[in-house]
This record gives C-alpha cells, structure tokens and sequence, in this order.
C-alpha cells in the first residue's frame, strides 16, 4: 500500500524534512530560574521527540526585554547558547531538524519580569487585555510604553543576533514568531497600533516592521533557514480581527518576496476554533506564499493527510498531542492509540508531564 504523503520527505527552503509531521513551538515553562537557559530535562524533552520532520522550539526570547513569561528560555546569553546547543546535538544525533522560534512578546509582559522593573514596550502605548505568568501566579499585564525609532532599531538588531546565535547553537534554521498578539503583531494590528509614523496607519506602513525583521534574519542566517508563524484570525492576547485578510494579503506578499523556508499559519482561533470570516480565506491567503505552507490548528490524523494529499498544506503542525505522544510520527503512521495530555503540567514543573508519556514498544498491536 502507498504510504500517505504525510510520512514523506519535504524540502523546505535550506532545511531537509524526513516527514511532513511537525511539533509545534510550545511554552513549557521549565527553563532555569537563574538563567532562563534550558536544563537537562529540555534535552531529553526534545530528544524524544526526534522523529518529528521538524521541531519548531519553545518560544525563545531575543533579549531581556522580550521575555514575557517566567521561565521560559532566550537565545541572547552564552549560558543560552550552550543550553540550546546540547538540544540540536541530541535532535541531530537522532537524525532530526529543529529550529529556534524567536521571539519578543512586545506588551504582554510584566515589570516583575524585566531588566530593572522596565515597562514592557510596544508599537503604542495600550496595555493589552491579557495576562501573564510571573513565576507564582498569572497577573494582568502591565501598561507598556511605545518604542522610539531608535527603539525600533534597537529590536531588529536583537533579531539580527537572535538568529546568528541560533545558528551558533546548532538550530538548523529560525522561525520568527509574527503571531499569537506579540511585538510582531501588535505593529500589524491597528487596534494595537495607533502610530502616525512610517510603522502605523495604512496597511503599508503596518506590515514594515515584520517586513523588516524578516530582512535582517534573512540577512543574517539566508531566508532559506527562514520561516514566519502567522495568526490572521486569532483574537490572541487581545487583538482585534478587523480587516485581517487584506492585513494579511499584503503582510505575505511582503515577506514571500524574500524566498523564505516556509509560512506557518494558525488557521482560526490559536487553540480554538477553526473559524475564520470567510471558508476560503485560508486558502486565498496560502495561495499568496509560493514556499511550503505548515498548517496549524485541530488537525487530527485524518484532516492531516488529506490536507497534504490535496494540496492544501505541505506540512502540519501539531501542539497538543505532540506533548503526550513523543512518538506521534510513528501513531499517526500506524493510527495507532493516542495518550492523553495532562493539561495541569502543561506549564511549569519537573518530568512529570514532560519526559514522562510512554512511547509505544516495537512490537505494540494496533
């Protein structure tokens, strides 16, 4: 019988994928509380977790001041680097691909959380409908203050060297997380954004700044190790919706120019529905990308492979289940049972939730 396309190598950009199965970036919250630099458990967590065509990293902050969330790692130290560079090795050792998701949370942070009880930043200063977890206890965020021009340029810089340390640590590529209501999307939407400059108003000038990350990463580690997580209709950390396929439209134009690795899209609600203003928006969105296309969002084995049957995706990515199942290629491969993810380790805590979910032995009946 022919194997369904979903268990076969892709190609995408500079990175080589075993098989079209990917473990999507997930916050965890187990990194070290003195350096914020993943441990021993993280390398076992992601070793396991091999098998995947490719890893999309945790979260991972671009400097102090990204970081909007209690122990969650960065990729800006030395200690970072090194904590990375132990994970890449045993990815690689199993013969997989990982990248880094780089990120910077922009306004939904906290002053506990920051250099000197700094004020988060953002495009503008409007404190988000959201919260955060500061190590004991989920707050609302703080108001943030909007960054300066040369604020602006201080940040791309921090992806610039975010990106190179990524490579310096082994990852095979980075993915600029430009979803989920963090900096990257708050410049995007205008009911985050109400600047008067060259970063606010039209839909031009509101697409710069990620147009701009992607140039500098892309200058730094070539677009080919490049990828970009969109959230188009996600009311994530308080953003609006208004407006977002002709948002989107031209914030993929803009970034498929530069010939990167692959787009990553949450199709809906991130975590949620799969809802969107229009059935075909998704589609007429994901036909403006000429790269690989990774789906996201509630795909089940079944969804999985006929989306990448018919075209609809190249790749799917999975969250949830790729928690509880480090062997999830392999079930899906056989539809084989599925554990169940315990949702009160998700965040924080030891192995427990973590490395401990059983994989299936040689010789389990389906």
């Amino acid at each position: 019988m022919t194997e369904a396309k979903l268990f076969t190598p892709l190609k995408a950009g500079a990175l080589s994928l075993r098989n079209r199965v990917v473990m999507a970036p997930l916050t965890r919250n187990r990194a070290r509380p003195a350096d914020d630099a993943p441990g021993d458990l993280a390398v076992e967590y992601y070793r396991q977790r091999a098998s995947a065509g490719l890893i999309i990293s945790e979260g991972t902050q671009i400097s102090p001041m990204g970081k909007g969330y209690a122990l969650t790692p960065g990729i800006h130290s030395a200690a970072q680097i090194d904590g990375w560079s132990r994970i890449t090795e045993a990815v690689h050792a199993e013969g997989g691909a990982i990248v880094a998701q780089i990120w910077h949370v922009g306004r939904i942070s906290h002053t506990s959380l920051l250099p000197d009880g700094a004020q988060p930043v953002g495009p503008s200063a409007l404190t988000a409908e959201a919260r955060t977890f500061d190590g004991e206890k989920f707050q609302p965020v703080s108001a943030p203050r909007a960054l300066d021009i040369g604020g602006i340029g201080r940040v791309l810089a921090n992806y610039h060297h975010a990106a190179m340390n990524a490579r310096s640590a082994g990852f095979d590529g980075v993915e600029i997380h430009a979803a989920n209501g963090y900096l990257i999307e708050q410049f995007l939407r205008a009911s985050a954004n109400e600047r008067t400059d060259a970063y606010g108003g039209s839909v031009e000038n509101r697409t710069r700044f990620l147009e701009e990350v992607v140039a500098t990463v892309s200058e730094a580690i070539g677009a080919d190790r490049v990828g970009v997580r969109l959230s188009p209709f996600s009311h994530a950390n308080g953003v609006e919706i208004e407006g977002a396929e002709e948002l989107y439209a031209r914030a993929i134009e803009r970034i498929d120019a530069y010939g990167l690795a692959y787009l990553h899209m949450i199709e809906g609600e991130t975590g949620g529905a799969r809802t969107y203003p229009d059935p075909e928006a998704i589609a007429r969105l994901r036909s403006l990308f000429k790269g690989v296309y990774i789906a996201n969002n509630g795909y089940d084995r079944r969804m999985a492979i006929d989306a990448v049957e018919s075209g609809a995706a190249d790749a799917v990515a999975f969250g949830r289940l790729f928690i509880s199942n480090p062997d999830l290629v392999e079930r899906l491969r056989r539809d084989a049972p599925l554990n169940e993810p315990d949702r009160d380790t998700f965040y924080g805590g030891g192995a427990g939730g973590y490395t401990d979910y059983p994989s299936l032995p040689e010789a389990a009946p389906v």
